[in-house]
Parts: structure tokens; C-alpha cells; sequence
């Protein structure tokens, strides 16, 4: 990793004040990309650090999240914020996107330009990151990808990636899925499907193992629109799909929040969602509020997507600081949430997953 010759250039300068009666204390902010929300303390402590000559105790991380468009998401950057904190020896330069590649772009630029020592990106989208990314690697800095996957032509443009398997959740949900609807006997499933945004990896994955299950186990998808991982865009869709179809049984959201958004168009529209309800409303996240649904039946599945990366990239960020090379991929564990004991565990190419009952102790036990 290269190093950061202007620290100990103000190092030395600060000496020579300090000899000569400067009464300065030196304390330096570091510049922040556009839109970012920079941490403040953690600035100053870097800055402080700096000009005492120590450039090596405080790791710079630069950070480019998608946007706050989901509990998920919010609680994703709470983890980040919180592991990459002054007090745990790092400068942490938080870079909220807003949804737009174009902007996560520049401030990957401009973490270049400050020398970070570190990049985590949680991409937008897949595609589109090979200049930028090659733009890093040339300045030496290492890029770790958490949540969503690059599509890139060399997969060397990033040290590693951690994150969710995402078919592999949709598989867990349409496997529940069959379970419960043979347990209860359902002659039709009349699924419409809200997903997420275009491109990205969770909508990928979680609509690929969709569309594999409609295939094989014969059931009727109606529709497919995105809900943008939005509760607002996650309602308007479903308004719009109750009123082309009258026969919907099944809502597979690829979101908490879409859920939200669809419950409440379902109930406006005077149906009811639930084992005894018109419609059965699967989610993935399992945010607390999602969990919280799930207890009451307004969800009857909801199947885990982990927020929690910010002490797996410090994991990653300590083997590379020791000379050691972290995994190229990194899958989290993940488990399955359920309204009601009728499915006790599903099986996805032989291996078997529990399914967890959710109970007022697995809710109040929920971190985010």
C-alpha cells in the first residue's frame, strides 16, 4: 500500500512551528467529495493524529453507500458509521449516492484523490465500474465491494466482496412457499412479483430463483413490475396490479419496505392480507419492522438479508493491514422467518434450512 507522504510532510512542518513558538495546534479537516457526511470527530482525531507524526495509527475508509431508501439500507450504514468510528481508530468519509452510479463514481474519484487508504463501494448496480475501479487499483488503494455484486472484466479491480448469496434467499422463499401451500392445500398460486431496482444483485438473484420455481412447480405469475426497493414505489405498483387482476393470492416483495407499501394497497383496497386473509405477502430483509409484520401474519414469510457488514470489512481491512489476503467472496449466513410452525425447514440442493417461527422474543431480540 502506498503511502501518504503529505502526513509526515505536516508532521515535520508542525515540529518546526512548535520550535519556533507557533502557538497553532495543527489540527487539519479532511476534504470531503460532494455530498458526502463526512464524520466530524472522527476529521479532527484524524488531522490531530496527523500532525503529531502518527499517519499509520488512523485508517482512512472511504465510503460509498447506495442511498437511504430502505430500513435495510439505513441500518447497513449504521453499521459502517459505527464500526469505522473515531474511537476505533479509523476516519470513515461516508458518501451517500442517492441512487445514482454517476454519483458514487465521483466520490470514488475523489477518494482517490484524497489518498484513502481504503474503498468500500456498495454498488448500485453491476455493471459499469471498470474505469473507475481500474482508476483505483492504479492508485494502489483497495476496494472492498459489500451487498452488491460488480460485474467487472477483471475481477482483480477489487480485493474482495462481501454480502448476501441472493438466489439463494429467493430459493428459501419459493421453497417455503410450495411447502406451505401443499400444507394448506392451495389449488392455484396467482403470484405478482414487486422487485427490486433493475440491475442490482439482490433483484437478480431473488428474481431468477422466482421466475425458476413459477417454471417448475407450474404456478401463475401475473406480473413483474420493480417497486425500487421503496415503500412508496412498492404501494403504487401494487395499486396498480390489484387493479388489473383480480385473482392474486401471493405478493413476492423483494423487499421489507415494498411490502409496506404493498400491505397498505391491498388493505386501502379493501382485501386482507394473512393466513386467512385474500393475499400472502413475502419479504426479504427481516428488518425489525419486518419482523414485527411477520409476527402479526401481514407478512407470512420473510426470508434474512444482513445489514450488519461493518465489522465483516473491518475483518477484511485487518488481514490486509497483517500481509495476509482476505476471501475473494464472502457469503453471509442467513435464515428464514415464518408466521406460524406449518413449514419447519426447507431443502435447496440438499442441504436443509430451519425455518424460524417468529415469536415476541425473536422480534424484541432483532438488532435493526
Amino acid at each position: 500500500m502506498k503511502k501518504r507522504f503529505l502526513g509526515v510532510l505536516l508532521s515535520v512542518a508542525m515540529v518546526a512551528a512548535v520550535l519556533a513558538g507557533c502557538g497553532s495546534s495543527g489540527t487539519k479537516e479532511t476534504a470531503a467529495p460532494a455530498g458526502s457526511e463526512t464524520e466530524a470527530a472522527s476529521e479532527a482525531a484524524s488531522g490531530e493524529t496527523e500532525a503529531a507524526g502518527n499517519t499509520g495509527d488512523v485508517i482512512t475508509v472511504g465510503f460509498s453507500q447506495v442511498g437511504a431508501e430502505s430500513d435495510w439500507r439505513t441500518a447497513n450504514s449504521e453499521s459502517m458509521k459505527s464500526t469505522f468510528s473515531t474511537e476505533n481508530g479509523y476516519n470513515l468519509i461516508f458518501d451517500d449516492a442517492q441512487q445514482k452510479q454517476e454519483n458514487q463514481i465521483a466520490a470514488i474519484r475523489n477518494f482517490i484523490q484524497q489518498e484513502v487508504d481504503y474503498i468500500v463501494l456498495a454498488p448500485v448496480t453491476e455493471s459499469g465500474w471498470d474505469t473507475v475501479l481500474q482508476e483505483a487499483k492504479d492508485a494502489e488503494i483497495p476496494v472492498i465491494i459489500v451487498d452488491r455484486m460488480v460485474n467487472v472484466s477483471d475481477d482483480s479491480l477489487y480485493t474482495a466482496w462481501v454480502g448476501s448469496n441472493f438466489k439463494l434467499e429467493g430459493q428459501k422463499a419459493c421453497e417455503w412457499l410450495k411447502a406451505y401451500a401443499e400444507a394448506k392445500g392451495m389449488s392455484e398460486v396467482n403470484i405478482v412479483d414487486i422487485q427490486g431496482t433493475i440491475g442490482a444483485s439482490a433483484q437478480i438473484g431473488r428474481t431468477e430463483a422466482l421466475n425458476e420455481a413459477v417454471k417448475a412447480n407450474g404456478w401463475n405469475l401475473l406480473a413483474q413490475q420493480t417497486g425500487e426497493f421503496t415503500q412508496a414505489k412498492g404501494q403504487e405498483v401494487m395499486e396498480s396490479m390489484l387493479k388489473q387482476y383480480d385473482n392474486i393470492n401471493v405478493v413476492y416483495c423483494e423487499n421489507d419496505n415494498e411490502a409496506f407499501g404493498a400491505i397498505e394497497a391491498i388493505k386501502a383496497a379493501g382485501k386482507t392480507v394473512g393466513p386467512d386473509g385474500d393475499i400472502l405477502v413475502m419479504s426479504f430483509d427481516t428488518t425489525k419492522q419486518g419482523i414485527t409484520d411477520t409476527l402479526s401474519g401481514d407478512i407470512i414469510v420473510n426470508t434474512e438479508c444482513n445489514p450488519l457488514h461493518g465489522p465483516r470489512v473491518e475483518q477484511i481491512i485487518k488481514q490486509l493491514q497483517a500481509g495476509e489476503t482476505p476471501e475473494k467472496q464472502a457469503y453471509v449466513e442467513e435464515g428464514i422467518y415464518a408466521h406460524g410452525s406449518d413449514v419447519a425447514s426447507v431443502s435447496i440442493d440438499g442441504t436443509d434450512y430451519e425455518v424460524t417461527e417468529v415469536t415476541q422474543d425473536v422480534v424484541d431480540a432483532r438488532a435493526y
